[in-house]
């Protein structure tokens, strides 16, 4: 085993290794960014080192540094954790050069599969079933159209050198073929410096579903069955669930067993992920192999009871394989959930920001947390906007999926918008409860997922107000305590007033409306009793009392039933966390809207990004749903369209520069 590894990655895959490294007395080297310096990664390893600016191309990409951070630090073996350069046959070659172990294949087998369109005919050879398609080397628009007519619409478009759904696009007709190509190749291009394209027929109602493989360097090869990532949203994964649902053990061992076949295809060593794509009738075609650790590793170590980290280390010191394929079992059911700093309700963009509060479900035997930031960190546009993985077992598919709606009822998260309500909504969806679903769910039932919001309901109205007013005695009796007079009548903090007390008023706002709730003091209180007050809101008046604790929960009665929740400040906002539902309000000032109206004619920037290309010109007419410019955050492109017809009065930015949110774009005046 080695004495010390460097990890060359970041966040809760850096967190993950530096659990398992330390836990078999392995010492750990972090990297980090300059705006990766406080984060969890670098306080949890034994030593760390600092590799440059924010800009992954200038840090956690830059090979050389990489390579010399280990030197330095005397680390004999290179994790590459998932993402950045995990399947770069170029870093895995210039570790084997500067004598360092990469810790993952060998650079041919990454070289191999590294290509989707070489791995296709490495795979085709090797007997593995494949999806009718094109994976040659002709790119010619004209051709690839040919191509894609012969195979017949809808057809998939892939980044020959692609993943998590970069460089993917569903063309379902000729009409649609040449943006679509336009943009995978833009996409690809960007992301994996390759904009070389793949064609293959687009199943229809299909699902995800991989092998985890695992290969020694003594010729011992197992597969640790198989998992289901069919939720997806923009061809990227949001739960994934151990093992796959509805299948039968015949079609597992035959899975398996062609995983296994493909990665000796490739003389593999190391863990490794085999993805296919399985049809209605049962049939299963090889899609991709990934060439390292896969994100959802979690659920296969919980339904295995196996850690695929330790199996990593092993491997690449030389060791056998810890189990072979008949001392291997699946126990239970797992399902993960991906926790992403993004607004389902506006296309999934990306939300950054600062974590002002964060709290998650206690760690148990069959509940487990993987994350790489705590509360304060921020989530910038420089990085993938991944806050934490829930993962949850269950003895069954239907304890598990309790399991994990009560541990995202659990899950609190304030400073950005996150997907946990979106998540909730899925899994407690009655199609997904009955594992009625494949890669098309979310677009098939976002009718149910994205339900229009519903008015703030009374209580959570009553909830907030109370919440202030206590907040606000709270912050008066701590200021009594510390005065230089505490026992002057002036710093009294009990219910006594001289006189009566009018009727105070406050404003919120949830973004779609906005609430008038009046609270008064109910009746003559005495000192050192709890208020009671009577809130009105709208028509209905509540009788309400409560306690509010040090870290912002709050016991309330509300007309003689207590409720539990938690509340937290965020700037101008209060976000309440209330039997697993969150709502935001902005408190107004003044008892009433204070902000401008909304410009008309311009078009707002919806996330910080870079412009990646600009779609029109100053003077030019434009219809209605007409791209105007691209931005790309986190690794994903956003078409920002006209809003109506009219005329680009004045652009504001060019390609390559970047933006805040917020800002204006540019002006579209009416036509």
């Amino acid at each position: 085993m080695f004495n010390k590894i460097l990890i060359a990655n970041r966040g809760e895959i850096a967190c993950r290794i530096i659990h398992t490294a330390q836990r078999l007395g392995v010492g750990t080297v972090a990297v980090y960014s300059e705006a990766d310096v406080n984060a969890r990664h670098v306080k949890l390893a034994d030593e760390a080192v600092a590799i440059g600016p924010a800009p992954a191309r200038d840090s956690y990409l830059a090979v050389q540094k990489l390579i010399s951070a280990a030197q330095r630090t005397g680390a004999e073996a290179i994790h590459p954790g998932y993402g950045f350069l995990s399947e770069n046959a170029g870093f895995a070659a210039a570790c084997g050069t500067a004598g360092i172990t990469f810790i993952g294949p060998s650079p041919g087998a990454i070289e191999a599969m590294g290509s989707k369109s070489a791995a296709k005919t490495i795979m085709q050879q090797a007997g593995i079933p494949l999806v009718s398609g094109y994976h040659g080397d002709n790119q010619d628009e004209t051709f690839l159209l040919g191509e894609a007519e012969k195979i017949g619409f809808p057809v998939m478009l892939k980044a020959s050198a692609g993943g998590g759904g970069r460089g993917m696009r569903v063309v379902n007709s000729a009409a649609e073929f040449s943006e679509a190509l336009r943009s995978a190749k833009r996409e690809a291009l960007g992301a994996f410096s390759d904009e070389k394209m793949l064609l293959e027929k687009y199943l229809e109602q299909p699902r995800h579903i991989e092998v985890q493989v695992f290969c020694d360097q003594h010729g011992n090869a197992v597969h640790l069955f198989e998992r289901d990532c069919s939720i997806q949203r923009r061809h990227q994964k949001v739960l994934e669930e151990a093992p796959a649902p509805g299948i039968t053990d015949e079609t597992r061992s035959a899975m398996g067993n062609t995983a296994v076949a493909a990665a000796r295809a490739i003389d593999y060593t190391g863990a490794g992920t085999v993805e296919f794509i399985a049809a209605s009738d049962g049939a299963f075609y090889f899609m991709e192999m990934n060439t390292r650790l896969q994100v959802e590793h979690p659920v296969t170590e919980l339904v295995t009871g196996q850690d695929l980290v330790e199996w990593q280390l092993r491997v690449a010191a030389g060791e056998r394989l810890p189990a072979s394929q008949g001392q291997l079992a699946i126990d239970g059911h797992a399902l993960e959930a991906r926790i992403y700093a993004e607004d389902p309700d506006n296309g999934f963009l990306p939300s950054t920001g600062r974590l002002s509060h964060l709290r998650f479900p206690a760690e148990t035997s069959d509940v487990r947390v993987d994350t790489g930031v705590w509360q304060g960190d921020s989530i910038s546009v420089h990085y993938d906007p991944l806050i934490a993985k829930l993962i949850v077992r269950g003895d069954d598919r239907k304890s598990c999926l309790h399991r994990m709606l009560r541990a995202l009822g659990e899950t609190q998260v304030a400073g950005v918008t996150t997907n946990v309500d979106f998540l909730a909504a899925v899994i407690s969806h009655e199609a997904f409860q009955a594992a009625d679903f494949d890669t098309g769910f979310i677009e098939r039932h976002q009718a149910d997922l994205f339900r229009n919001r519903e008015a703030v309901s009374p209580d959570i109205l009553c909830l907030a107000v109370l919440y202030q007013i206590l907040r606000r005695a709270s912050l008066a009796k701590r200021a009594a305590t510390s005065s230089a007079d505490p026992a002057s009548p002036w710093w009294a903090t009990d219910n006594w007033r001289p006189n009566l007390v009018e009727e105070e008023h406050f404003s919120f706002d949830d973004g779609i409306g906005e609430y008038e709730v009046g609270i008064t003091i109910a009746g003559d209180r005495h000192e050192h009793s709890e208020p009671d007050y009577v809130i009105r809101t709208g028509r209905q008046v509540i009788r309400a009392s409560g306690r509010l604790e040090a870290d912002g929960r709050l016991t309330a009665i509300l007309d003689g039933t207590q409720r539990r929740i938690d509340v937290t400040e965020d700037h101008d906002h209060l976000v309440i966390f209330d039997s697993g539902n969150t709502c935001r309000l902005k408190q107004l000032s003044d008892g009433g809207h204070s902000a401008e109206e909304e410009a008309t004619g311009n078009l707002i920037s919806p996330m910080p990004g870079t412009v990646i290309e600009v779609m029109t010109n100053e003077g030019q007419q434009v219809k209605k749903g007409d791209a105007l410019l691209v931005l790309e955050a986190m690794k994903i492109e956003h078409i920002i369209a006209a809003p109506h017809d009219g005329t680009v009065q004045s652009l504001h930015y060019r390609a390559g520069d970047m933006v805040e949110e917020g800002v204006e774009l540019l002006v579209l005046a009416d036509k």
